[in-house]
């Protein structure tokens, strides 16, 4: 789905917006993130599943915290970068830790599956069910404008653990300069890194245990 479109559907149903840009992801990224998984596999045919999986983390977590770093320095609008860049680094590394572990990044189970690891939704049957709604959702919402404010707070489960430190990082900020974009990259590399060991447990095979 070209971004424009994407956009204008986010735009007239802000309530599905988590959904709809977890749609987009898979979509966009998806396919990008089972070429990676090819190429590594085969410059390296001795790699197992964990040592992808080690990659993916480490490139996603150094991103996330760039990003964090970055995002920080907007000034009045840093928590909304900040959450932008969260969400499309979150997505990259849980697709890329899909395909280590020979799950299609592009197949539309991993947006369900995004939306319950990004902790946008209790459980698959929930996100499910959004996404359903969200896809058949067609024309403009009624009342689409309060109903954003649900969508923003949804979209910023990612940031929740971290919402209480922004007035942390801007008392750092005056106190100490160059504080708030370090304390920000440290919260990101961590959220990526908490993020990468719920995807590993759900798409790593149970090990076989021995008798």
């Amino acid at each position: 789905m070209a971004w424009r479109a994407i956009t204008a559907r986010v735009l007239d149903h802000p309530a599905f917006a988590p959904e709809l840009l977890a749609l987009a992801a898979v979509d966009a990224l998806g396919p990008r993130a089972g070429e990676w998984a090819g190429r590594v596999r085969g410059a390296y045919p001795d790699a197992d599943a964990d040592g992808l999986a080690r990659l993916a983390t480490r490139r996603f977590v150094r991103l996330a915290g760039t990003g964090g770093a970055v995002a920080a320095g907007a000034g009045l609008f840093a928590p909304v970068a900040e959450l932008a860049a969260v969400l499309w680094t979150q997505a990259n590394l849980v697709l890329h830790l899909a395909a280590a572990y020979d799950h299609d990044p592009a197949h539309p189970d991993r947006a369900v599956e995004l939306l319950v690891l990004t902790q946008v939704h209790p459980d698959a049957d929930t996100a499910r069910a959004a996404l359903a709604a969200a896809r058949a959702a067609d024309g403009p919402g009624e009342g689409a404008w309060p109903r954003a404010a649900e969508a923003a707070w949804r979209l910023a489960t990612p940031l929740a653990a971290q919402a209480g430190g922004w007035l942390a990082l801007r008392l750092a900020s005056r106190l100490l300069p160059g504080a708030a974009p370090l304390a920000a990259a440290a919260g990101d590399a961590a959220a990526a890194e908490r993020l990468a060991a719920r995807a590993i447990g759900a798409y790593r095979p149970a090990r076989v245990r021995a008798s």
